[in-house]
């Protein structure tokens, strides 16, 4: 089946259509267009990934600006239905942000491969169009990793409105450029393709690129209602609806997303996820095990993801389920270490059984991580004053005073009455709503001949990483440690084997030897994401001038990577409030 791929959670991508592949045959990470179930890729494509730019309009009148990203869709939806491994647009977008690069902006050499070497991406194909009256010309180029090397440009041109068929024709020739000769005949190639209205396609691709929220509606439906029995449509409008938090329009058209679809998975979260937020805690639970079950049959190693045992838990303690849901809960939060939502979740379950003293540990634990969380550090405050431990919570309300202002902090009430508590902690809960699935890049489909190549020694460091951004993503640290050593052997230096390592050992709690990995991974290769990971161990390990530091360079060498400011910007707050009459160490 088709498969995407999207930036690793390292990178704090969203990735969200990997969940594609995930559920699909267990890839990677992030999101295509709709398509029917495909046979298998040729042998010979299965371990190549591809990332895609958007085109450059070379020559064409405005109206036609939306090719840019459109053809990089529309590059990606036919990639994936001829069975290769490509990352989304969201993943390939997301990845950018890190380097401080407009989406649509025109692409060095550099840029690209560097781009192409944090994905792990085999291939970037890229390129641009003009139009001549109503002649249309589009350009296409493949740049080859390993070995280096830019494939010539190859050219097609046709009147407008045969798009479809001119962009099958010139991606077909562009993957046989290499060796002039692709495992796909051209027949064969196009027969795996869907067949699309030019018209449908276009808005399509104009809904994907409005910022207007009504107009990205309109654009949507119009695409839904020409092309009736194409899902990719049908899913971003679900998509659209959910954004605009109108939860019962979002279902109905995620109910219309089959099993087949690649990207069924995120239509179940986010289908638990509107029955959570119109209170239907059983069909909640219910779609929150069913893609567990979806999970674990696809990838064959159970894997679990924090934001689905978060929202699962949310279902099960509004069901009375208590011990359930503090299982889902300390689950989460052994596998995203550092996440205070599941802290947080924890502290208003002990409150909602009577056990003050326990959820004050959550609480502080959470403001800790969260220290510019006013509402983190409220929930401490009252937690405290329930288990009567009230010279703590006079002290930890001065402190929110130097760090909020005087009239900083929520104001929280947890009525006596049981229902009207539970009512109350109920709307405190923190319900997660994106899926960040870009850590599970699975081996590709063809288990068998990657079986064979592992048993002979012949696994790529690429394999190995890969393969170990899967076992980490689902939690498995001994087996992701395994793989990322073995990507090591064979590639002393791999930024990438490093950077793994050091995440491994940050969820062990050994810092020291996640400073030194990370330390590694930037040595090779520089990296706004590794750095701001670096600096937040720093800030754990009460070294917020070293944490300063590594937050400075990551903004510097990425300025629109949102981690790296939000962090700095955090680390700066802290520095004024320490600086104030009767402020604390930063």
């Amino acid at each position: 089946m088709a498969r995407t791929f999207s930036r690793p959670r390292f990178v704090e991508l969203l990735v969200k259509t990997l969940f594609v592949s995930l559920v699909a045959a267990a890839v990677s990470r992030p999101q295509p267009a709709a398509r029917p179930a495909q046979a298998p890729a040729p042998a010979a494509n299965s371990q190549k990934i591809y990332v895609v730019l958007p085109f450059e309009n070379a020559g064409a009148p405005a109206k036609l600006d939306w090719l840019s990203e459109g053809l990089e869709e529309l590059t990606i939806e036919r990639l994936t239905a001829a069975g290769e491994q490509v990352y989304s647009h969201a993943g390939r977008a997301a990845e950018l942000e890190r380097y401080g690069l407009p989406s649509g902006s025109t692409f060095s050499r550099a840029t690209m491969l560097r781009v192409a070497e944090d994905l792990d991406a085999d291939y970037v194909i890229y390129g641009k169009y003009a139009a001549k009256g109503s002649t249309l010309t589009v350009e296409m180029r493949v740049l080859r990793m390993d070995p280096l090397a830019l494939r010539a440009p190859i050219q097609e041109s046709g009147p407008l409105e045969s798009l479809m068929e001119l962009h099958t024709r010139v991606l077909w020739r562009t993957l046989s450029s290499g060796t002039g000769h692709y495992a796909l005949s051209l027949a064969d190639f196009t027969k795996r393709q869907r067949p699309l209205r030019m018209d449908a396609f276009e808005q399509y691709a104009r809904g994907l690129q409005a910022a207007d929220p009504e107009a990205k509606l309109a654009h949507l439906h119009e695409a839904a209602r020409l092309e009736p029995e194409w899902l990719d449509p049908i899913f971003a409008l679900g998509e659209a609806y959910f954004s605009k938090k109108d939860y019962n329009a979002a279902l109905a058209w995620f109910f219309k997303i089959p099993k087949t679809y690649d990207r069924y998975g995120e239509a179940l979260f986010f289908s638990g996820v509107c029955r959570l937020q119109s209170n239907q805690a059983d069909l909640a639970e219910q779609a929150f095990h069913t893609l567990q079950e979806t999970l674990k049959s696809k990838t064959g190693n159970g894997a679990d993801l924090p934001e689905v045992l978060n929202d699962l838990a949310i279902a099960q303690a509004r069901q009375g389920k208590g011990a359930a849901a503090q299982a889902s809960l300390r689950r989460a939060a052994e596998l995203a270490p550092g996440e205070d939502d599941y802290s947080v979740n924890l502290g208003l379950l002990a409150l909602e059984s009577d056990d003050a003293a326990a959820a004050a540990d959550y609480f502080r634990e959470a403001a800790e991580r969260e220290p510019d969380s006013a509402e983190d550090r409220a929930l401490l405050i009252l937690s405290l004053e329930r288990a009567e431990r009230n010279a703590e919570a006079d002290q930890e309300r001065e402190a929110a005073k130097e760090a909020f202002g005087p009239n900083g902090l929520p104001v929280i009430r947890l009525d006596n009455s049981p229902d009207k508590k539970n009512e109350a902690l109920a709307r405190l809960t923190r319900i997660k709503t994106e899926l960040d699935v870009s850590e599970l890049r699975a081996e590709p489909a063809e288990a068998p001949a990657d079986a064979a190549s592992a048993a002979a020694g012949n696994d790529t460091p690429a394999t190995r990483i890969r393969r170990g951004r899967q076992e980490l993503a689902v939690g498995h640290l001994e087996a992701a440690e395994k793989e990322f050593r073995a990507a090591l052997a064979a590639e002393p230096g791999n930024a990438a084997a490093h950077r793994g390592l050091g995440e491994i050992a940050r969820r062990q709690g050994k810092m020291e030897e996640a400073v030194k990995e990370l330390q590694a991974s930037l040595a090779t290769r520089d990296s706004a994401e590794v750095r701001t990971m670096l600096a937040k161990i720093y800030l754990d390990q009460k070294k917020p001038e070293l944490a300063r530091a590594e937050a400075e360079k990551a903004v510097k060498l990425a300025p629109n990577y949102a981690g790296a400011k939000q962090l700095l910007e955090h680390l700066q707050n802290s520095k004024a409030t320490a600086k104030k009459p009767g402020g604390g160490a930063p």
